[in-house]
């Protein structure tokens, strides 16, 4: 493997033109040339879709993964409120420079600033390109698209399908996506896993794949591979990711040689229905929109075991509103969750485990009324009645924060091309645009940003040199010996034959994680942590038990590799969070917090990007810094009052 360098491309210029100076002196492949150029594409969330719809209409040849029955079942048709872009429509102040702005100081100054400019920049094409596809963006009575606001905003800029925001846009990428299917240039493959990363001559050539259904283990060659695999957040077993989102794709890249950028920065979303027990396997995500209506509180009191309705204002303590008041209820992720957590820990908690607070719309309904709050929530509302027997249009909603999204990432250049060449990372598999923390309403659009709008720029740049190669041939010693290494990994999960199921470790791993490694991190904690998740590794290792057998469908043995994963990439997230003496964004470490208990920056020694290289099994790595430079946005300590 040669040297690790840094090279993060970004172009010269003013800030504002940095992209389009890109765009024009990167190599081009000519539309002739782009068929015989073949691709991978693994995931088809909004940012493999779109990426893969898009080569695909190039003329490039496409090869797409999904582990899924079909595309449309990935995560990305679980987000609900919104994606932003800078359209003004509200003519409220927003501008392409105010959204960057926001994104970087939302993300507490922890990413780059060309790569959030650009993000700003193609958020409006997002619009225009969803919008003629036919996504049923909510519309104004005028017949403009309507807009609503997010948290760490001053104005709207949301747009948004009432609370299915997701699902269609990613009906929107999986239709274009079958057309490229239809017309030949892209070909699917379904119930497939990607289980390793190959590597020729220090350069991506393909990858290997298990077929869930069969259990055959197969190879696939391409002169550029791109992973849209997700974030990693159910790490943390209790999560709002789906129970079958994991890290392994870009894990597997990892250990082939890819950097794995800032893994400690997971972000906590303060919107979730709080657990109802200790064996509760999944937490179920309420849309960050909901802050817009409603108002988040507590009684004054702790041990306030009263029904909400029977707590007069006078004894109701709007704890968002009265630290904040310029933001209120739309404060950043972060601080909202972190707040609400302070809330329990004085023990002000509501419902059967106080372990919630209340997000109560009762002040919108009798301002709006029940049928305007109806038209903009009623799914969400529904969802939440059906899960926790209550009527949110009668009492108020109960709610805590929950891991949601993965900030960190496979790290990569201004191209999205990782420290692997030909190797691709986009959407939340990377950890490009959001810094240590992520602005509500911004996963959409960078994941489709990635897909429609600079990875089939960026990708030309290394394809164009390439020019008459050959792809490796699958036959090659590289290939054989990766798919020798799956077929041995798999049988010896089969083999250990101990007493505890997959789930147990996970569970075991989650609370540590969480404990540690969760909404707040201490130097104690994450040492602590360090030296239980090897000891939980090794008990993994031996004391396993996976029924069944590896040549038909076996959940439990696809949830022992991904586990597996898990474990490094816990201690990694450790390791990440206990070198990183303050604290940013999601990363909350209590040391180092000012005197009213917000998040301390050390900019003098930690503005960077902490990219890891792979030495070894259950091994921390060797760091590697990327300095971020702020020539446009005046580093600050963040203030939201």
């Amino acid at each position: 493997m040669p040297p690790i360098t840094f090279d993060s491309k970004i172009p010269e210029g003013s800030i504002q033109e940095k992209w389009d100076n890109h765009k024009f002196s990167i190599k081009l492949v000519n539309p002739n040339n782009k068929r015989r150029f073949d691709i991978i594409v693994v995931g088809t969330g909004l940012a493999g879709a779109s990426a893969a719809a898009t080569l695909g209409g190039l003329g490039y040849n496409v090869k797409v993964f999904t582990f899924h029955d079909s595309p449309r079942r990935a995560h990305s048709i679980a987000a609900q409120g919104g994606i932003n872009a800078a359209k003004n429509y509200h003519g409220d102040g927003d501008s392409i420079y105010r959204l960057f702005y926001d994104t970087v100081k939302g993300g507490d100054y922890r990413s780059r600033e060309a790569n959030v400019y650009r993000l700003a920049q193609v958020s409006n094409n997002i619009i225009d390109q969803c919008t003629a596809q036919g996504v049923p963006f909510a519309r104004e009575y005028g017949g403009l698209l309507d807009n609503r606001s997010f948290g760490g905003a001053q104005v709207s800029r949301t747009f948004y399908a009432r609370g299915q925001t997701g699902q269609q846009l990613l009906l929107g990428a999986y239709q274009a996506l079958a057309e490229q299917i239809h017309a030949g240039s892209c070909t699917l493959y379904n119930r497939t896993e990607l289980l390793d990363i190959v590597v020729v001559d220090d350069r991506a050539a393909g990858i290997v794949v298990r077929d869930l259904l069969t259990g055959e283990v197969a190879s696939h060659s391409a002169h550029a591979v791109v992973l849209a695999t997700g974030g990693y957040s159910n790490v943390f077993f209790l999560s709002t990711n789906a129970m079958a989102c994991n890290v392994t794709a870009a894990w597997r890249a990892h250990r082939r040689g890819a950097l794995f950028a800032n893994p400690c920065y997971t972000q906590i979303h303060p919107t979730c229905i709080p657990s109802s027990d200790e064996f509760q396997s999944k937490l179920t995500l309420m849309s960050e929109s909901l802050r817009n209506d409603g108002r988040i509180w507590v009684p004054s009191t702790a041990h306030d075991d009263r029904s909400p309705d029977a707590i007069p204002e006078g004894e109701r303590d709007y704890f968002l509103e009265r630290k904040y008041p310029s933001f209120g209820n739309l404060v950043p992720r972060d601080v909202a969750s972190r707040n609400a957590k302070g809330m329990i820990d004085e023990e002000k908690g509501v419902g059967p485990l106080h372990n919630g607070v209340y997000l109560d719309f009762a002040a919108s309904i009798e301002r709006l009324g029940e049928q305007t709050v109806r038209e903009r929530y009623g799914n969400l509302f529904d969802m939440y009645e059906r899960i926790t027997g209550e009527n949110p249009y009668q009492v108020p909603m109960r709610i805590y924060p929950a891991p949601h999204y993965t900030m960190g990432g496979l790290w990569v250049d201004y191209n999205l091309e990782t420290s692997i060449p030909g190797l691709y990372a986009i959407g939340e598999a990377n950890f490009s645009d959001h810094g240590a923390n992520r602005l509500g309403a911004s996963a959409l659009m960078q994941g489709l940003a990635d897909g429609y709008f600079v990875l089939p720029y960026t990708i030309g740049d290394g394809l164009a040199p390439r020019l008459g190669e050959k792809l490796v041939d699958t036959g090659h010693e590289a290939f054989r010996a990766a798919e020798a290494r799956v077929q041995e990994r798999y049988r010896g999960y089969l083999e250990v034959k101990g007493t505890r199921t997959v789930d147990h470790f996970h569970r075991e791993l989650g609370k540590i994680m969480w404990d540690y490694c969760g909404m707040e991190r201490t130097r104690s904690g994450l040492e602590k942590a360090i030296s239980e998740i090897p000891a939980l590794y090794d008990e993994f290792r031996k004391d396993l038990r996976v029924l069944g057998g590896d040549t038909s469908l076996n959940q439990s043995l696809e949830r022992a590799g991904r586990l597996d994963d898990f474990f490094q990439l816990g201690l990694l997230m450790c390791e990440d969070a206990l070198q990183r003496e303050e604290s940013c964004g999601g990363h909350f470490r209590a040391e180092h917090q000012t005197p009213d208990g917000e998040a301390q920056r050390n900019d003098d020694d930690f503005a960077f990007v902490g990219a890891w290289e792979h030495t070894g099994e259950m091994q921390a790595g060797t760091l590697h810094k990327e300095p971020l430079v702020f020539d446009n946005v005046h580093l600050a300590q963040r203030n939201y009052a």
